[in-house]
Protein backbone atom coordinates (compact mmCIF):
# COMPACT_ATOMS: atom_id res chain seq x y z
CA UNK A 1 0.00 0.00 0.00
CA UNK A 2 1.31 3.28 -0.71
CA UNK A 3 2.39 5.74 1.67
CA UNK A 4 0.72 9.42 1.75
CA UNK A 5 2.80 12.59 2.36
CA UNK A 6 1.66 16.23 2.35
CA UNK A 7 4.40 19.10 3.03
CA UNK A 8 4.12 23.05 3.02
CA UNK A 9 7.49 24.45 1.37
CA UNK A 10 8.12 26.71 4.21
CA UNK A 11 10.36 30.22 3.94
CA UNK A 12 13.28 29.18 4.19
CA UNK A 13 13.51 26.74 1.67
CA UNK A 14 11.78 29.10 -0.87
CA UNK A 15 13.93 29.21 -4.03
CA UNK A 16 15.43 25.82 -3.99
CA UNK A 17 15.21 22.88 -6.45
CA UNK A 18 12.07 20.69 -5.89
CA UNK A 19 14.17 17.49 -5.16
CA UNK A 20 17.06 19.58 -2.61
CA UNK A 21 13.36 21.12 -0.96
CA UNK A 22 11.95 18.22 -0.62
CA UNK A 23 14.71 15.97 0.52
CA UNK A 24 15.01 18.54 3.61
CA UNK A 25 11.67 18.43 4.53
CA UNK A 26 11.58 14.60 4.49
CA UNK A 27 14.33 14.27 6.23
CA UNK A 28 15.55 10.61 5.55
CA UNK A 29 15.12 10.36 2.02
CA UNK A 30 18.37 11.32 -0.57
CA UNK A 31 17.72 13.09 -2.84
CA UNK A 32 18.43 10.21 -5.44
CA UNK A 33 15.30 8.86 -4.30
CA UNK A 34 13.67 11.96 -4.70
CA UNK A 35 14.65 12.22 -7.69
CA UNK A 36 13.35 8.89 -8.30
CA UNK A 37 9.81 9.50 -6.66
CA UNK A 38 9.50 12.69 -8.46
CA UNK A 39 10.12 10.80 -12.70
CA UNK A 40 8.03 7.99 -11.69
CA UNK A 41 5.00 10.67 -11.15
CA UNK A 42 4.98 10.09 -7.74
CA UNK A 43 5.15 13.95 -6.68
CA UNK A 44 2.83 16.66 -7.04
CA UNK A 45 3.53 20.09 -6.51
CA UNK A 46 0.11 22.32 -6.42
CA UNK A 47 -1.91 19.30 -8.09
CA UNK A 48 0.75 19.40 -10.76
CA UNK A 49 3.65 16.87 -11.99
CA UNK A 50 6.97 19.06 -12.17
CA UNK A 51 10.66 18.37 -13.01
CA UNK A 52 13.17 17.37 -9.82
CA UNK A 53 14.62 20.85 -10.46
CA UNK A 54 11.59 22.90 -10.51
CA UNK A 55 11.93 26.00 -8.07
CA UNK A 56 9.55 25.86 -4.93
CA UNK A 57 7.89 28.80 -3.51
CA UNK A 58 7.11 29.81 0.25
CA UNK A 59 3.34 28.24 0.71
CA UNK A 60 3.40 25.36 -2.21
CA UNK A 61 1.74 22.45 -1.28
CA UNK A 62 3.91 18.86 -2.08
CA UNK A 63 2.30 15.63 -2.24
CA UNK A 64 3.62 12.56 -2.43
CA UNK A 65 2.21 8.86 -3.47
CA UNK A 66 4.69 6.43 -1.82
CA UNK A 67 5.21 3.37 -3.34
CA UNK A 68 6.53 0.38 -1.20
CA UNK A 69 10.01 -0.96 -1.97
CA UNK A 70 9.56 -2.54 -5.30
CA UNK A 71 10.87 -6.53 -5.00
CA UNK A 72 14.42 -6.78 -5.81
CA UNK A 73 14.84 -8.54 -8.86
CA UNK A 74 18.60 -10.03 -8.06
CA UNK A 75 19.35 -13.53 -6.49
CA UNK A 76 20.72 -13.92 -3.13
CA UNK A 77 23.96 -15.90 -2.94
CA UNK A 78 25.65 -17.31 -0.22
CA UNK A 79 29.78 -15.77 -1.12
CA UNK A 80 31.51 -15.02 2.21
CA UNK A 81 31.74 -11.48 3.28
CA UNK A 82 34.76 -10.79 5.67
CA UNK A 83 32.85 -8.26 7.92
CA UNK A 84 34.44 -6.44 9.99
CA UNK A 85 31.66 -4.21 12.06
CA UNK A 86 28.00 -4.90 12.16
CA UNK A 87 25.05 -3.34 13.97
CA UNK A 88 21.58 -2.72 13.24
CA UNK A 89 22.13 0.39 10.63
CA UNK A 90 25.56 -0.75 9.28
CA UNK A 91 28.06 -3.07 7.84
CA UNK A 92 31.71 -2.45 7.55
CA UNK A 93 33.38 -5.27 5.42
CA UNK A 94 36.97 -5.88 4.01
CA UNK A 95 36.18 -6.47 0.04
CA UNK A 96 38.65 -8.88 -1.76
CA UNK A 97 39.89 -8.24 -5.07
CA UNK A 98 37.90 -9.49 -8.09
CA UNK A 99 34.60 -8.61 -6.23
CA UNK A 100 32.08 -6.91 -8.60
CA UNK A 101 30.36 -3.89 -6.27
CA UNK A 102 26.50 -4.37 -8.21
CA UNK A 103 25.46 -6.41 -10.72
CA UNK A 104 24.80 -4.56 -14.54
CA UNK A 105 24.01 -5.53 -17.86
CA UNK A 106 25.61 -9.06 -18.41
CA UNK A 107 26.09 -9.66 -14.89
CA UNK A 108 23.61 -10.78 -12.38
CA UNK A 109 24.94 -12.83 -10.07
CA UNK A 110 28.37 -12.95 -8.14
CA UNK A 111 28.38 -9.65 -7.01
CA UNK A 112 28.87 -7.84 -3.52
CA UNK A 113 24.73 -7.10 -3.89
CA UNK A 114 23.95 -10.76 -4.60
CA UNK A 115 26.52 -11.88 -0.99
CA UNK A 116 24.23 -9.18 0.96
CA UNK A 117 20.97 -9.77 0.09
CA UNK A 118 21.72 -13.35 1.20
CA UNK A 119 23.17 -11.85 4.74
CA UNK A 120 21.05 -9.33 5.64
CA UNK A 121 17.32 -9.68 6.30
CA UNK A 122 15.94 -6.81 4.13
CA UNK A 123 18.10 -4.14 2.02
CA UNK A 124 14.91 -3.63 -0.60
CA UNK A 125 14.36 -0.05 -1.27
CA UNK A 126 17.98 1.04 0.55
CA UNK A 127 19.20 3.10 -1.89
CA UNK A 128 17.62 1.78 -4.79
CA UNK A 129 16.94 -1.26 -6.08
CA UNK A 130 19.97 -2.11 -8.09
CA UNK A 131 22.32 -1.24 -5.62
CA UNK A 132 20.53 -1.77 -2.52
CA UNK A 133 22.93 -0.53 1.02
CA UNK A 134 25.72 0.78 -1.27
CA UNK A 135 27.34 4.09 -0.44
CA UNK A 136 30.34 3.90 -2.34
CA UNK A 137 32.33 1.77 -4.58
CA UNK A 138 35.69 0.27 -4.82
CA UNK A 139 37.09 -0.71 -8.32
CA UNK A 140 36.46 -4.39 -8.62
CA UNK A 141 40.17 -5.26 -8.20
CA UNK A 142 40.46 -2.61 -5.42
CA UNK A 143 40.65 -4.36 -1.75
CA UNK A 144 39.97 -3.34 1.64
CA UNK A 145 37.29 -1.68 3.46
CA UNK A 146 33.66 -0.87 2.22
CA UNK A 147 30.95 0.62 4.35
CA UNK A 148 27.42 -0.53 3.61
CA UNK A 149 24.18 1.17 4.89
CA UNK A 150 21.08 -1.76 6.36
CA UNK A 151 18.75 1.43 6.57
CA UNK A 152 17.12 4.38 4.29
CA UNK A 153 18.72 6.29 7.25
CA UNK A 154 22.16 5.49 7.65
CA UNK A 155 22.11 5.51 3.79
CA UNK A 156 20.91 9.03 3.23
CA UNK A 157 23.10 10.15 6.26
CA UNK A 158 26.42 8.14 4.94
CA UNK A 159 25.61 9.20 1.59
CA UNK A 160 25.58 12.90 3.11
CA UNK A 161 28.91 12.65 4.56
CA UNK A 162 30.83 11.01 1.57
CA UNK A 163 29.51 13.68 -0.59
CA UNK A 164 30.58 16.77 2.26
CA UNK A 165 34.13 14.83 2.30
CA UNK A 166 33.63 14.15 6.34
CA UNK A 167 34.61 10.10 5.66
CA UNK A 168 38.22 9.62 5.98
CA UNK A 169 39.39 7.22 3.28
CA UNK A 170 43.15 5.85 3.54
CA UNK A 171 44.56 3.67 0.71
CA UNK A 172 47.90 2.02 0.65
CA UNK A 173 49.88 1.40 -3.18
CA UNK A 174 52.41 0.42 -4.44
CA UNK A 175 53.45 2.34 -7.28
CA UNK A 176 56.67 2.50 -10.03
CA UNK A 177 59.32 4.70 -9.36
CA UNK A 178 59.62 6.68 -5.83
CA UNK A 179 58.24 10.74 -5.91
CA UNK A 180 60.73 13.09 -5.25
CA UNK A 181 58.78 15.04 -2.69
CA UNK A 182 57.84 11.58 -0.32
CA UNK A 183 54.89 13.80 0.52
CA UNK A 184 52.82 15.70 -1.43
CA UNK A 185 49.66 16.75 -3.12
CA UNK A 186 48.61 15.96 -6.32
CA UNK A 187 45.74 18.16 -7.67
CA UNK A 188 44.07 17.75 -11.57
CA UNK A 189 40.53 17.49 -12.39
CA UNK A 190 39.15 13.98 -13.42
CA UNK A 191 36.83 13.28 -16.22
CA UNK A 192 36.43 11.32 -19.35
CA UNK A 193 39.52 10.31 -21.41
CA UNK A 194 38.73 12.09 -24.76
CA UNK A 195 39.52 9.02 -26.75
CA UNK A 196 39.65 5.95 -24.84
CA UNK A 197 36.18 5.65 -23.08
CA UNK A 198 37.20 3.10 -20.94
CA UNK A 199 40.04 5.34 -19.25
CA UNK A 200 39.52 8.67 -17.34
CA UNK A 201 42.41 11.20 -17.23
CA UNK A 202 43.42 14.90 -16.05
CA UNK A 203 41.30 17.20 -18.78
CA UNK A 204 40.28 20.67 -18.22
CA UNK A 205 36.74 19.68 -18.06
CA UNK A 206 36.56 17.21 -15.88
CA UNK A 207 35.49 17.69 -12.06
CA UNK A 208 37.93 18.91 -9.52
CA UNK A 209 39.93 16.55 -8.13
CA UNK A 210 43.24 16.44 -4.93
CA UNK A 211 44.68 13.55 -3.50
CA UNK A 212 47.14 13.67 -0.75
CA UNK A 213 50.23 11.35 -0.72
CA UNK A 214 53.14 10.01 1.13
CA UNK A 215 56.01 7.55 0.72
CA UNK A 216 55.84 4.73 3.29
CA UNK A 217 58.41 2.76 2.03
CA UNK A 218 60.91 2.52 -0.46
CA UNK A 219 61.31 -0.58 -2.31
CA UNK A 220 63.06 -1.68 -5.50
CA UNK A 221 62.05 0.66 -8.29
CA UNK A 222 58.79 1.14 -6.22
CA UNK A 223 57.43 2.67 -3.64
CA UNK A 224 54.30 1.80 -1.07
CA UNK A 225 52.50 4.66 -0.60
CA UNK A 226 49.86 5.87 1.71
CA UNK A 227 47.29 8.13 -0.17
CA UNK A 228 44.46 9.88 0.81
CA UNK A 229 41.70 10.89 -2.01
CA UNK A 230 40.37 13.73 -0.65
CA UNK A 231 37.61 13.93 -3.26
CA UNK A 232 36.27 10.64 -4.58
CA UNK A 233 36.15 10.53 -8.32
CA UNK A 234 36.19 7.65 -10.43
CA UNK A 235 39.83 5.94 -10.78
CA UNK A 236 41.36 9.16 -8.65
CA UNK A 237 44.14 7.82 -7.14
CA UNK A 238 45.17 5.43 -10.45
CA UNK A 239 44.54 8.21 -12.66
CA UNK A 240 46.96 10.88 -10.18
CA UNK A 241 49.48 8.52 -9.80
CA UNK A 242 49.64 7.98 -13.43
CA UNK A 243 49.27 11.95 -13.95
CA UNK A 244 52.61 12.42 -11.88
CA UNK A 245 54.71 9.76 -13.51
CA UNK A 246 54.11 6.89 -10.75
CA UNK A 247 51.15 4.58 -12.18
CA UNK A 248 50.19 1.87 -9.83
CA UNK A 249 51.92 -1.86 -10.44
CA UNK A 250 49.66 -3.85 -12.12
CA UNK A 251 46.79 -1.32 -13.20
CA UNK A 252 46.03 -2.67 -16.79
CA UNK A 253 44.39 1.06 -17.91
CA UNK A 254 47.26 3.69 -16.51
CA UNK A 255 50.49 2.02 -15.87
CA UNK A 256 51.29 -0.34 -19.31
CA UNK A 257 54.73 -1.83 -19.30
CA UNK A 258 56.86 -0.32 -16.78
CA UNK A 259 57.52 -3.07 -15.18
CA UNK A 260 60.19 -3.46 -17.87
CA UNK A 261 62.11 -0.36 -15.99
CA UNK A 262 62.78 -2.40 -12.95
CA UNK A 263 66.39 -3.30 -13.08
CA UNK A 264 66.36 -7.05 -11.01
CA UNK A 265 64.31 -9.78 -13.81
CA UNK A 266 62.77 -11.32 -10.62
CA UNK A 267 60.95 -7.68 -9.40
CA UNK A 268 60.24 -7.49 -13.01
CA UNK A 269 58.19 -10.57 -13.43
CA UNK A 270 56.77 -9.87 -9.99
CA UNK A 271 55.30 -6.65 -11.01
CA UNK A 272 54.26 -8.17 -14.50
CA UNK A 273 52.58 -10.99 -13.57
CA UNK A 274 50.47 -8.95 -10.47
CA UNK A 275 47.31 -9.63 -11.50
CA UNK A 276 45.50 -6.42 -10.36
CA UNK A 277 46.22 -2.39 -9.36
CA UNK A 278 47.96 -2.81 -6.10
CA UNK A 279 45.49 -0.69 -4.19
CA UNK A 280 43.69 -1.57 -0.76
CA UNK A 281 41.58 0.79 0.93
CA UNK A 282 43.21 0.58 4.25
CA UNK A 283 41.32 3.07 6.27
CA UNK A 284 37.73 4.50 6.92
CA UNK A 285 36.95 6.41 9.64
CA UNK A 286 33.13 8.38 10.03
CA UNK A 287 30.68 9.70 12.22
CA UNK A 288 28.31 6.83 13.29
CA UNK A 289 24.88 8.04 11.12
CA UNK A 290 22.70 7.35 14.29
CA UNK A 291 24.94 7.46 17.57
CA UNK A 292 27.14 10.23 16.29
CA UNK A 293 30.10 8.60 17.31
CA UNK A 294 33.22 8.75 15.23
CA UNK A 295 34.33 4.98 14.32
CA UNK A 296 37.46 4.05 12.43
CA UNK A 297 38.26 1.02 10.79
CA UNK A 298 41.52 -0.75 9.90
CA UNK A 299 42.17 -3.43 7.39
CA UNK A 300 45.62 -5.02 6.81
CA UNK A 301 47.08 -5.00 3.73
CA UNK A 302 45.66 -7.78 1.07
CA UNK A 303 47.88 -10.97 1.06
CA UNK A 304 48.99 -10.81 -2.57
CA UNK A 305 50.17 -6.78 -2.27
CA UNK A 306 51.65 -8.35 0.76
CA UNK A 307 53.62 -10.50 -1.01
CA UNK A 308 54.69 -8.36 -3.20
CA UNK A 309 56.23 -5.88 -0.82
CA UNK A 310 58.37 -8.64 0.43
CA UNK A 311 59.29 -9.58 -3.20
CA UNK A 312 60.70 -5.80 -3.79
CA UNK A 313 62.05 -5.51 -0.38
CA UNK A 314 64.81 -8.43 -1.72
Amino acid sequence: MNARHRFTVPDDLAGNRLDRCLADLHGEWSRARVRRLIDDGHVLVNGQAVKPASTVAAGDCIEVDEPPPQPLDIAAEDIPLEILYEDAELLVLDKPPGLVIHPAAGRQSGTLVNALLQHCDDLSGIGGAERPGIVHRLDQDTSGLMVVAKTERAHLKLSIAFRQREVEKRYLAICYGVPVDLEGVIEGAVGRHPTERKRMAVVASGRQARTLYRVVEKLAGTALIECRPVTGRTHQIRVHMAHVGHALVGDPLYAGRQWRNLADPRHQHACRDFPRQALHARRLAFDHPVTGERVEFEAPLADDIQRLVETLRR
